[in-house]
């Protein structure tokens, strides 16, 4: 058992104050009767006064009040959790968030198109499994194999492009995570949703889609846009390359389908039109259904309703004993107020009924609440759903955007936490927490290499808390490494400068032998022409045969060589032998 609204205990200690009057009350009472007469004479002299009734409605009014206090603190009794046989697929969706996605080949552009497509198929699922993923350069489960399709809409509807900041379409990957994602249950139906234009910068994807295949797990692919090609809308204008030309990205439906075929499921092209759908539909029918266990955990049960039952039965019997006035040391100008058994009565009826309509709203103060207990218990995923059923109470509470920012981060949701700081920014007006949203902005960047957005996030932190040595020590920190990264990147440029000039040099030696070659293949020549005319003298040193390669020459080119071989080794040695990064963005 637990009080979800705890702080409201604290009204006990009224009930003892009036208890501690009440006992006040009546050992005055008991003295003005004595100071009057022989107490049995004066009782004899009032015989309607029964002190069992006056001690009687007291008690039941305390006894109602505290009812209305545990009501108040709302009595959560047991976690209801709910075990059921379903019967169903399991299903991984994963939906590619590059920027290629952007594209408006599809209305109203690629990605929109995409969730609405599965906001449509969440919709007809009744007893099935699903989970999100989302990839670009890499991926991440968005939500975990769940058959609460109210969160996965809710997780859908967050989705967009830039929750990556690698960039690229890693289809491979989002298979593999997909792949180990599933339950242990044998003989069930289980299918993965590729959903992307298949712009497949990395490479691998059939292969992932053989292995998952032989696992068991129906791949299917949903290639979005054209082939023809659309440019990536971005910031107003489009996305340009290195060069200052407008991208153009482009479904590639001929890799779409040749990874759909070895996972063994089927190719679906998503246009304007609602076919993708109907086909989407029908293929994930035929796939195996088998029963398993379903386990829902849910919130607390509340049981504050026994305890307004209680408070309201108490209060019916209080005003049946019948009235008793008592004069309560109130006083408004010089008339002494007089409270009433049945004017208390009335005023906790109405208090009880307040109470109780409040306990039945759930704002999302309550949300943010729950939310912050499973963050302090570590259950940082509880915590997000909780946070994120705050937000739809109320888009514009920055307290929910800010913890769940924070519940994001712990997770390794990095880019995701910073979408949820960027919101509570919007909204927020304390400097304090403002201050604090900025500082986490800064760790955020700080521990992905961005120091320029760091050193920026942490200024501003700064400027609005200029106390907190923390994010002061972290802004020299990342100022330190900033320098260090530049100078490593200069000392790199200048080592490649070098190896070119050495390549320069040895080329410039290579053209300098072949002269010297040149030059003495003609002296040789001319030596034989004049040995033809003149005749023959004695010679001392060998004669060079004919082909071979001066002693000198083939130092130089030994050499050069060595030096080549040398400058070599010193570039995959500084490129730490990893493999070529992407340089396209889309």
């Amino acid at each position: 058992m637990r009080f979800a609204e705890s702080s409201y205990l604290y009204l006990f200690l009224l009930v003892f104050v009036c208890i501690g009057v009440h006992f006040v009350a009546e050992w005055l009472y008991r003295k003005r009767i004595t100071r009057f007469g022989d107490s049995a004479l004066v009782r004899l002299l009032m015989p309607n006064v029964s002190r069992l009734k006056r001690e009687l409605k007291f008690w039941i009014l305390m006894l109602a009040l505290s009812s209305v206090i545990f009501m108040l603190a709302r009595p959560q009794m047991g976690m209801r959790t709910e075990s059921h046989k379903r019967s169903g697929i399991e299903i991984m969706i994963a939906l590619d968030v590059s920027n290629s996605m952007e594209a408006e080949d599809v209305t109203p552009s690629r990605l929109q198109k995409c969730k609405m497509l599965l906001e449509t198929l969440i919709d007809k699922f009744s007893e099935d499994k699903v989970g999100l993923i989302v990839f670009a350069g890499d991926a991440f489960i968005q939500l975990p194999l769940t058959a609460d399709y109210v969160s996965a809409k809710m997780f859908l509807s967050d989705i967009s492009t830039g929750m990556i900041a690698s960039q690229g379409t890693d289809i491979s990957r989002a298979i593999e995570i997909a792949s180990t994602s599933f339950s242990q249950q044998d003989d069930i139906g289980r299918a993965i949703i590729v959903i992307t234009d298949g712009e497949d910068h990395e490479g691998g994807a059939v292969e992932a889609a053989k292995k998952a295949r032989k696992n068991g797990q129906c791949v299917f692919v949903l290639g979005v846009g054209s082939e023809g090609g659309a440019p990536i809308s971005v910031d107003g204008g489009y996305l340009k390359d290195e060069k200052g030309n407008t991208v153009m990205t482009r479904l590639n439906a001929a890799m779409c389908k040749e990874v759909a075929h070895a996972g063994g499921g089927q190719y679906i092209h998503v246009d304007n039109s609602s076919i993708a759908q109907t086909r989407l539909d029908a293929a994930l029918e035929k796939l195996a259904k088998n029963e398993f266990e379903t386990i829902a955990f849910n919130q607390y049960n509340e049981q504050f309703q026994a305890f307004a039952l209680i408070a309201l039965i108490l209060l019916v019997i209080e005003i049946l004993i019948g009235s008793l006035s008592l004069r309560l040391p109130i006083r408004e100008g010089t008339k002494n107020l007089l409270l009433r058994g049945r004017d208390r009565g009335g005023l906790l009826l109405l208090f009880l009924f307040l109470g109780t309509s409040t306990m039945m709203a759930q704002t999302d103060r309550d949300f943010v609440r729950w939310g912050n207990r499973e963050y302090r218990a570590k259950k940082y995923d509880k915590a997000e759903v909780n946070y994120r059923k705050a937000l739809e109470k109320n888009a514009n509470n920055p307290q929910a955007a800010y913890n769940l920012g924070n519940a994001l981060l712990l997770q390794g949701k990095d880019s995701l936490a910073v979408v949820q700081y960027n919101n509570a920014l919007k909204t927020e007006t304390d400097k304090h927490r403002r201050s604090m949203i900025y500082h986490n902005i800064g760790v955020v960047c700080q521990a992905s290499k961005d120091f320029n957005q760091a050193i920026e996030a942490y200024k501003a932190s700064l400027r609005l808390n200029p106390s907190d040595d923390e994010t002061r020590y972290n802004l020299v920190l990342c100022q330190k490494q900033q320098k260090q990264n530049n100078n490593n990147q200069d000392k790199n440029n200048q080592n490649d400068n070098n190896n070119d000039k050495d390549k320069n040099k040895d080329k410039n030696k290579d053209n300098k032998n072949d002269k010297d070659k040149n030059k003495n293949d003609k002296n040789n020549k001319d030596k034989d022409k004049n040995q033809d005319q003149q005749p023959p003298k004695s010679n001392n040193k060998p004669e060079q045969q004919k082909g071979e390669m001066s002693k000198e020459t083939a130092e130089q080119l030994l050499n050069a060589a060595l030096q080549q071989e040398k400058s070599t080794k010193e570039k995959i040695k500084q490129t730490g032998g990893s493999k070529r990064k992407l340089k396209k963005n889309w």
